[in-house]
């Protein structure tokens, strides 16, 4: 019964499983924010590519 108390007073393992909820939260906030500017990064990528097409080398 003593091992049992021990084990359920011991609280070593919080910190771990503290750090791995916010570094899932990171994760799941940078793959939020990547998702939402995905679309204008292309958009702005092909202006450029374009834009760079149609200029006319030096002579």
């Amino acid at each position: 019964m003593k091992l049992f108390t021990k084990f359920a007073n011991d609280e070593s393992g919080a910190v771990t499983v503290d750090w791995v909820v916010l570094t899932a939260a990171v994760v799941g906030i940078a793959i939020a924010v990547i998702s939402l500017i995905q679309g204008g990064i292309n958009t702005a990528a092909n202006n450029i590519n374009d834009e760079l097409a149609t200029q006319s080398t030096y002579p």
